[in-house]
């Protein structure tokens, strides 16, 4: 049996008073390219963080590839993180970050590292503070795959990018893990980039894991049904009611089969992956059902 790539337990961190993360519980399948999105003060980066070792939880456990993050040597090398803004060090050639990834990392793979840079266009010569934005990603990108982990983590990665650039970055990951057999977690608050690349959801809110899961296994099971005032009221069993909007006539919902079986329901219609995403932002926030237009914008 395959070892999960994430597994978490009433995973907590708190910074003083404040909950950064609560109690997550996650059993992720390695293999997959996982989308962890949420608005800004979600709790994603802190995950991560977690995940890679930078931080020790309050409260609760965490397991990567079956052991405790950055546990030794042996088990950084199986990891491979870029966190926010890509971080390279700007007084360094790129040949000087390839010589410095050769040094520190036991597995490292020279000749994947030196065809990636000749591949994207960098200049091997030049310092990384005067690369682009999509520059400094690219060489990123190619640092943590030349480590070559088990499990490459990324935090909000094309977040300050063009959307060529952001399109580019997105299109070499996916070759990457294509050719490495590699898991990947991605933090973003890009829909749109989540459901290109992504196979697996986590979604975060207010600290918290609203839901998890395969994407289509997810997207599959959510429905949007709408019927008469008072029709609504009873739902089989397993049918959980995510949000809820009534008017004097109508009601409209946003439910979780969580059966296994088709919903059989009058009026029942799958949502999109944004469109779900979005129905957990607001309750967490509190709000009811988001309208077409707010799901749009």
């Amino acid at each position: 049996m395959t070892t999960p790539v994430l597994t978490t337990h009433l995973l907590t961190k708190r910074y003083g008073t404040q909950s950064a993360l609560t109690e997550a519980t996650l059993d992720i399948p390695a293999g997959r390219i996982v989308g962890l999105v949420g608005p800004n003060g979600a709790g994603k980066s802190t995950l991560l963080a977690l995940a890679a070792g930078l931080v020790r939880p309050t409260s609760g456990t965490i397991e990567v590839l079956g052991r405790r993050p950055a546990a030794d040597a042996a088990q950084l090398a199986r990891v491979g993180f870029v966190a926010q803004d890509t971080p390279v060090y700007a007084g360094l050639s790129v040949a000087d970050h390839l010589t410095l990834g050769e040094k520190l990392n036991p597995h490292w793979d020279k000749q994947l590292a030196r065809q990636r840079v000749e591949q994207v266009g960098l200049d091997p010569k030049k310092k990384a503070g005067r690369l682009s934005g999509g520059q400094k990603a690219q060489l990123a990108l190619t640092l943590a795959a030349a480590k070559r982990p088990e499990l490459l983590v990324f935090d909000e990665p094309v977040a300050a990018l063009d959307p060529l650039a952001r399109r580019a970055f997105l299109q070499n990951l996916m070759e990457f893990v294509a050719d490495m057999d590699v898991s990947v977690i991605l933090s973003s608050h890009l829909l749109g980039d989540v459901e290109r690349v992504c196979d697996h959801l986590v979604v975060l809110a207010e600290s918290r894991v609203q839901v998890a899961g395969d994407i289509d296994d997810l997207t599959g099971a959510h429905h949007r049904v709408v019927g008469p005032r008072g029709t609504l009221d009873a739902l089989p069993e397993g049918v959980d009611v995510i949000a809820a909007d009534h008017t004097d006539r109508q009601t409209t919902l946003i439910v979780h089969n969580t059966t296994g079986r088709p919903l059989d329901l009058p009026g029942a219609e799958t949502v999109g992956l944004e469109d779900m995403v979005l129905t957990y932002l607001h309750r967490a926030e509190g709000i009811g059902v988001p309208t077409l237009q707010e799901t749009r914008s």
